[in-house]
């Protein structure tokens, strides 16, 4: 079993920069493909980011892609979601998750966090 928690949220302007922490405990997850979703008010959780366990890439959704970096440090257990240029539409409650298949959608991941908001306000 695989505990995870997301720290690093909190209420920004618009044009700043958070930056999200998932630390994760029980297993080491550097064998697993660690993701970023959101979920806004009323709306279905959506796909954000994953880094792959085996070359270290990358996929983004369409509305991050060039403003998001998903990175992860296997030694400390841990990865991150460096958001810049924040905008309202960004607000959401973000989530990190763990799975090992390679795939964007929420049933590719087990493990998830609890979540943390972030609020940009305009």
């Amino acid at each position: 079993q695989v505990q995870l928690v997301e720290s690093g949220g909190g209420l920004v302007q618009a044009g700043d920069s958070l930056r999200l922490s998932c630390a994760a405990a029980g297993r080491t997850v550097a064998e697993y493909n660690l993701g970023w979703f959101r979920q806004a008010p009323g709306k279905e959780r959506e796909f954000v980011g994953y880094i792959r366990w085996d070359i270290e890439r990358t996929y983004y959704a369409d509305s991050v892609v060039g403003r998001f970096t998903i990175s992860r440090d296997n030694a400390k257990n841990m990865w991150y979601l460096q958001m810049n240029s924040l905008q309202p539409e960004d607000t959401a409650v973000y989530y990190c998750a763990a799975g090992e298949v390679f795939a964007s959608a929420p049933g590719a991941f087990r493990y998830w966090g609890q979540g943390t908001q972030v609020t940009v306000s305009s």
